[in-house]
């Protein structure tokens, strides 16, 4: 392998030496369990109580706002479970939220409806835009809680979030935002964003899997999602991954003081996007304005998505056709299909996502290798030969 370009950060980053080396003292010496009364307890329950601190000063909300839980899908779960179970009491029992949400907002969704809570799934525009006339129409006295994504993970798409807080508190429901892909990539400031709640995932940001977060406003209660003990105020019980908190928050402190550099990731981004736009039969999935910093989608039509990973793989490139989560599966993505990709085209897609970590030099690799690439496929597909008749014909 000659190269190597690491090119898949929306499906999860490497950890930092700086993260590991926050991490390192609570391993080895700062073990305690925060819950316990003596010096080694106490000793971790400040440590925990710092870095939630921390935390609260990247997204300036109050300490007491902030709830650690293993990942991103927990946070997911937890914030639309315990509001629809919560509200359901008060007459409030609907859900609504978009068509192209992360598998773990979607399927906790589809679990809902068969326990009996009726579910709106809101479109969207060619770009991945939500259809706010189509929301606000969706949204009732009976809606518990509107879930809608800050930043779509598979085509980059920057939500209208503050538009649609609007929507949903206009009607007394809560809004929940699964911020995963935008935290990093986004000045979120929670003194000024309206949500009700919002969720993070670590190891997008380069801390470690196996930690996330969920931001819940005071004066927000929803019901437990996990049982137990008294950890996280009274609110998720099981002792806290200290270490990995600690990563968290290092982690977030970093990724705000480089917010400031994410022009370079646009520069790249843009660049790469109109290298590959000069490949016939390319289509740019996603917005091309209001779109993350890294991320690239981008479909050639008449080839397999999958076969193009494995050339790119075998080149040293790491990419992907969709979500993480959900790409053991041969189905063509539900968010491409939603924002108007037909059925066949929709396989043909290749999800390129950029970091600070990535060079100039990754960009010309990729532009270098996968035309080529693309060319070989195309050259083996039946569809492709007729395209090549018919053009030699005209």
């Amino acid at each position: 392998m000659a190269k190597f370009v690491y090119a898949d950060n929306a499906a999860t980053t490497p950890v930092t030496r700086e993260v590991i080396e926050a991490m390192q003292p609570i391993f080895e010496t700062q073990w305690g369990n925060p819950s316990s009364l003596h010096a080694k307890g106490r000793e971790a329950k400040a440590i925990l109580d710092d870095a939630r601190s921390r935390i609260a000063a990247v997204f300036s909300c109050k300490p007491t706002e902030i709830y650690f839980t293993s990942c991103g899908s927990e946070s997911d779960n937890w914030a639309i479970r315990g509001a629809v179970k919560r509200l359901a009491a008060k007459g409030r029992n609907h859900i609504v939220t978009t068509k192209i949400e992360h598998p773990a907002v979607l399927n906790t969704c589809r679990a809902l409806e068969k326990e009996g809570y009726p579910v709106t799934y809101v479109g969207v525009d060619e770009n991945g835009i939500v259809l706010m006339d189509e929301l606000r129409n969706a949204i009732t006295d009976k809606t518990a809680i509107v879930a809608v994504m800050y930043a779509n993970n598979e085509i980059g798409t920057i939500e209208p979030i503050e538009e649609i807080c609007e929507l949903a508190h206009a009607k007394g429901a809560l809004m929940f935002t699964d911020a995963v892909q935008a935290v990093g990539n986004i000045d979120i400031d929670l003194s000024k964003l309206p949500v009700d709640m919002l969720a993070l995932s670590g190891h997008k940001i380069h801390a470690p899997k196996g930690i996330g977060m969920l931001y819940i406003r005071k004066g927000v209660f929803i019901d437990n999602l996990i049982s137990g003990g008294g950890q996280e105020q009274r609110r998720r019980a099981g002792t806290e991954n200290l270490p990995y908190i600690v990563g968290l928050a290092k982690a977030l402190e970093v990724a705000k003081e480089k917010l400031g550099e994410l022009d370079r990731v646009v520069k790249m981004r843009d660049r790469l996007i109109e290298g590959l736009e000069k490949i016939p039969y390319s289509r740019l999935n996603g917005d091309r304005v209001k779109r993350l910093p890294g991320n690239v989608n981008i479909g050639f039509e008449f080839i397999e998505g999958e076969s193009m990973l494995l050339w790119l793989d075998i080149a040293g490139i790491c990419a992907s056709t969709g979500s993480a989560c959900s790409s053991a599966s041969l189905e063509p993505s539900h968010v491409l299909l939603s924002i108007g990709v037909p059925h066949e085209k929709a396989h043909g897609s290749v999800r390129l996502t950029l970091s600070h970590e990535n060079t100039e030099e990754d960009v010309d690799y990729i532009l270098e290798t996968l035309p080529p690439i693309i060319e070989k496929l195309r050259n083996m597909s039946p569809l492709w030969e007729e395209v090549v008749k018919n053009q030699n014909k005209a």
